[in-house]
């Protein structure tokens, strides 16, 4: 049986062009199939926050740009609430990751979460549920 594949067209800067190259490493035949990998991870991702309900303890983490931070200040303030714990820590000239320890309802977790994911600042935002 034969897949129909859609060509989709995706512009990328040269960094992830050459972290996409270094990937081909682990196995992968080429950029398409890491793509495809990346989207199916992010998919698994979104079905498991669709599932979650009621009171729920997490972890939140992620990577932005520096410059960002007052971005990331506003979406901490808006979910005060539901933060036990946050640590921000710079990891390097640019960069600086934050550590957000999370108790609440699971809608709260789940949009800050969003917000976060959705920022063009960030380099990468990973929701634990523990």
């Amino acid at each position: 049986m034969k897949i129909l594949l859609t060509i989709v067209s995706v512009s990328l800067n040269e960094d992830i062009i050459e972290s996409l190259d270094k990937l081909k490493s682990l196995g992968f035949s080429g950029r398409s199939e890491i793509i495809r990998a990346g989207i199916r991870n992010l998919l698994s991702d979104e079905r498991m926050k669709e599932d979650l309900d009621g009171e729920i303890n997490s972890l939140l983490l992620a990577v932005h740009d520096e410059d960002s931070d007052d971005q990331v200040s506003s979406i901490r303030h808006d979910f005060d609430k539901i933060i036990i714990v946050h640590l921000h820590n710079k990891i390097d000239k640019d960069r600086c990751l934050e550590i957000f320890s999370l108790k609440g309802d699971a809608k709260d977790v789940k949009e800050i979460s969003r917000q976060l994911q959705i920022n063009k600042r960030m380099h990468f935002v990973k929701l634990i549920v523990v």
